[in-house]
């Protein structure tokens, strides 16, 4: 009797116990942990779960292409019952792990998985919205005329971000000239901080003077030499602001871990399941632009409020942002 009276009380003050009792979660990323940027982000959310509920999570890192299907399956057979696959280059292999382990579930984030399961999602983002305001930002604060956009690698993410950067430089200056590189033809760009200073450096030698970079641990190479340049840079993923305060101009938050708490906080509450793709952007506040204390000179209250009135017609409709993706081009160059 007092066994049942003590189950009685731990399911009315701790209800999530109850349900996590056959939840287990996993996180599969690649590359290095600790990127400050992309995989950081998710592992913000992983632990913020963790702490929040109780509950542990099993991880998986793969270090290459290669290691990607190994992992999905790794964190499948040691019993987890949701994974999430944070980036697309877990794309081609987690719709075939999906139909190998189908008591599973598995979502995607950042990419649209080579093919389709019941127990399959996959999220987007909306990148063009929020690269639209930053592409607004970098163009009212450059005093040249010249901004730039470094890319770690052409894939549809970073396309879509560079695409609404564009954009929304056209939108706040037509005249202004948006210089653009990719810094390389493999998931390398993503992880050579020396190489996307070295591009900085040469964008910043033909007058660029605010660049945005969408280039994970890449990015923290273009944040420096933006410093020892004197220019300005845009950080992206993470709230990078703090790097280097003064000339990180702000940085495009990318809410992978909301999407992974609440991913896995619906699954744990036995919340209904949808396959298939879903999109998150301005409205959803799963993209935004970060404003503190490391940047709020640069980043001052006027330009605050042009960015705002902004955000505000692209979530009502007024301003269309054109997705990358929908084509595989850009409106404008």
């Amino acid at each position: 009797m007092k066994n049942i009276f003590l189950c009685l009380f731990c399911c009315l003050m701790f209800p999530h116990w109850l349900f996590a009792r056959d939840f287990k979660p996993a996180l599969v990323i690649q590359g290095l942990k600790h990127d400050q940027s992309f995989n950081e982000q998710a592992l913000v959310g992983a632990e913020r779960f963790k702490k929040e509920f109780g509950v542990p999570y099993l991880e998986a890192q793969a270090m290459n292409d290669a290691q990607n299907l190994q992992a999905l399956r790794s964190v499948s057979r040691r019993g987890a019952t949701i994974v999430v696959a944070v980036g697309n280059t877990h794309a081609p292999w987690i719709a075939r792990v999906a139909k190998e382990f189908p008591k599973v579930r598995y979502v995607l984030i950042d990419a649209t998985a080579k093919g389709s399961a019941p127990n399959l999602r996959s999220i987007l983002f909306r990148e063009q919205e929020a690269a639209f305001l930053a592409g607004i930002a970098a163009t009212l604060k450059s005093q040249s005329g010249k901004i730039g956009f470094i890319g770690g690698q052409e894939i549809p993410p970073v396309m879509a971000w560079g695409c609404g950067y564009i954009q929304g430089a056209r939108y706040a200056k037509n005249s202004v000239q948006v210089i653009q590189n990719m810094v390389a033809n493999t998931a390398v760009g993503f992880r050579d901080p020396a190489r996307g200073a070295e591009i900085a450096r040469s964008q910043f030698d033909r007058g660029v003077d605010v660049v945005f970079a969408a280039a994970n641990l890449t990015t923290t190479g273009v944040l420096r030499q933006a410093y020892d340049s004197k220019k300005l840079a845009i950080g992206v993923d993470s709230n990078q602001n703090g790097l280097f305060p003064g000339y990180v101009l702000t940085s495009l938050l990318k809410r992978v871990d909301g999407v992974i708490y609440d991913v896995w906080k619906a699954e744990m509450m036995h919340e209904p399941w949808v396959a298939g793709v879903a999109t998150f952007g301005l409205k959803e506040n799963a993209l935004d632009l970060a404003i503190d204390k490391h940047n709020s000179v640069v980043f001052d209250l006027p330009l605050q409020k042009r960015i705002q009135q902004a955000r505000e017609k692209i979530i009502a409709g007024t301003i269309k942002v054109v997705d990358y993706r929908e084509n595989y081009a850009c409106p404008v160059k």
